[in-house]
Order: structure tokens, then sequence, then C-alpha cells
């Protein structure tokens, strides 16, 4: 993780939710600094996982496949870069957000 050039200093990371565990993020949002686009909550791994997953939405498959293109952070983390996301975090596992273009709010997408 001391290789990664994060957009926000972690000593600038703010305590926004209650702790709810860690999540998957893309690197287009911590490093190169674009709004969650994309947001989905699977079952959990372990206990500590909060089940959400966070993308921009512009990543491509080959992007997605290579595991140094995203990181496993705290909630909290993700929600300093994208506090949009946080009036959804309680949705149970199964829900997939996107976000509502030029706006701060996500729909529940029809799958």
């Amino acid at each position: 993780m001391s290789n990664t050039n994060f957009k926000i200093p972690t000593e600038d990371i703010k305590d926004l939710i209650s702790p709810m565990g860690f999540c998957l993020v893309s690197n287009k949002i911590t490093v190169d600094g674009m709004k969650v686009g994309f947001m989905y909550r699977e079952k959990m791994f372990e206990k500590e996982d909060s089940g959400w997953r966070f993308l921009s939405g512009t990543e491509t498959e080959e992007y997605l496949e290579d595991p140094t293109m995203g990181k496993i952070l705290d909630v909290n983390t993700v929600a300093n870069y994208d506090a949009a996301i946080i009036p959804y975090l309680k949705m149970p596992v199964g829900t997939e957000l996107e976000r509502v273009e030029g706006t701060e709010e996500f729909k529940i997408l029809d799958l």
C-alpha cells in the first residue's frame, strides 16, 4: 500500500460513518480521484467484509482482472472520497446501484 499515491493522504481521512468493515475499491477512485459510478453489495467473504464493492464505472475488463488496480480498504475511507455513497451503505446484500449522471444520487439497477 505504501507504493500507491492515494488522492487523499491517510492523515486527512475523517470518521464519516460508523465502522462497518472493509470493501473493495477501484484505483480509479482512490488514485485517479474519480467518483463512485457503480456500487454493489455481495455476500461477505469473512466477518470484517462489508460486502461493498466500489467502481468508477469506467473500468475495462482487463483493468478489473488486474489485482493491482484495486484495494481493500475500510468503507469509511471510500466515503471520504465520495460522501454520496453514505445514504446507501445500509442497503442489503444483492443491492446494485448506479450514479445518476451529474448528481450525488444513485439509482437501483433492475437486473
